[in-house]
């Protein structure tokens, strides 16, 4: 038996409870989890914005160590420091075929695979193919890739998701260039991470935009040269900051509708939005003809920073090494299981950045 997060069912409280974790079997890798990262993607599961099957583990940015492997996995071996990658390319779909391994149509197939049982036999489903929120968990051998040299184990977590999504939103989905402006929406995790890609970029003037002033500091360490708390009037302080005509690129790292308008306003003419954020149905965003025509704008959605995880976290991880991206600043809160739903409660009132659960 070992203890996880479960989610019995959408909208339910999550269950800090043991399970019964099989062993793996062929194609399969066991790890003991050092860290796992509490994402706003494990809260949009919770309350239903995303569907996955339950009841479920949740938790799906982590890192930790190889325990065992069943036959067939050659790439890790026991005593091997991993990072989990919930969204595997299968390589053979017709966006894998294009090169998009972000958009692989088969990337979640194992989040209806049984992973547990609880204690009175209840099957369980990975969320989000890890099931990071456990002391141990069991996953399909694409599921893992070696933790990059000189980068600490519980701090990889976040190379998982935050910063794979934040550093890819401006490197991929944007292509920010140097001497750029570059807005950024959302102190969260992924907005700390995109502020600290969009200073390595080279952008001039960053943007932080956030609801709580509380943020500030936490932005300007990260990269930010300007904050903005977030207001009817957001757009219009932001061309102000730009010789009045708005930034080159606004990243979107809330998912909600007023945002995403709102990132799309303070672009310059011809500037691009990309939304990260992962909002629900009910988030309607509106435009009407002409303003399309006449500003020339990008709007674009971004899946886990179209990256591509095995490429980027080589390159990401030479930064980390020189000290140009700081994981550890991501972090605001290091918590137990029995913290998540209070860093759920912390995501839903805006407070902080990621919450790292260490084991």
């Amino acid at each position: 038996m070992i203890r996880a997060a479960v989610l019995p069912a959408v909208g339910a409280p999550l269950e800090i409870t043991g399970i019964e974790l099989p062993e793996p079997g062929p194609g399969q890798v066991r790890i003991r989890l050092a860290a796992a990262g509490v994402c706003h993607s494990d809260l949009s599961l919770s309350n239903g914005t995303m569907r996955v099957p339950v009841p479920a583990v949740l938790g799906h940015e982590g890192a930790g160590t190889v325990v065992s492997v069943g036959e067939g996995v050659t790439h890790v071996a026991p005593g091997d420091g991993v990072v989990l990658n919930w969204a595997p390319s299968c390589g053979t779909c017709h966006p894998c075929s294009l090169g998009e391994v972000w958009l692989c149509v088969n990337a979640l197939n194992g989040a209806a695979n049984v992973h547990a049982r609880t204690a009175d036999g209840r099957e369980l489903h990975p969320g989000l193919n890890v099931a990071a929120f456990a002391e141990e968990t069991v996953v399909a051998a694409n599921c893992v890739l070696p933790v990059p040299d000189g980068v600490p184990l519980a701090d990889a977590a976040l190379l998982g998701c935050a910063v794979l999504t934040g550093w890819g939103a401006v490197h991929h989905a944007s292509r920010v260039r140097k001497g750029e402006t570059v807005a950024v929406f959302g102190v969260g995790g992924v907005g700390l991470a995109t502020l600290q890609a969009a200073r390595i970029a080279g952008a001039s003037t960053i943007v932080a935009v956030d609801v709580s002033p509380e943020k500030e500091e936490l932005a300007r360490a990260a990269g930010a040269t300007e904050y903005v708390v977030a207001s009817e009037t957001t757009a219009r302080e932001i061309r102000k900051l730009t010789g009045g005509h708005g930034v080159d690129v606004a990243v979107e790292c809330v998912g909600r509708a007023v945002t995403i308008r709102t990132a799309w306003e303070s672009t310059r003419r011809g500037g691009r939005a990309t939304v990260v954020g992962i909002g629900g149905k009910d988030q309607q965003v509106s435009f009407h003809a002409l303003e399309l025509f006449h500003w020339g704008r990008t709007l674009a959605g971004c899946v886990y920073g179209n990256s591509d995880p095995a490429a980027d976290l080589p390159v990401i991880a030479a930064h980390i090494r020189d000290g140009r991206f700081d994981l550890g600043a991501l972090v605001t809160e290091r918590i137990t299981l029995d913290g998540i739903p209070g860093a759920f409660d912390a995501m839903l009132a805006g407070r902080g950045g990621r919450a790292l659960v260490v084991f």
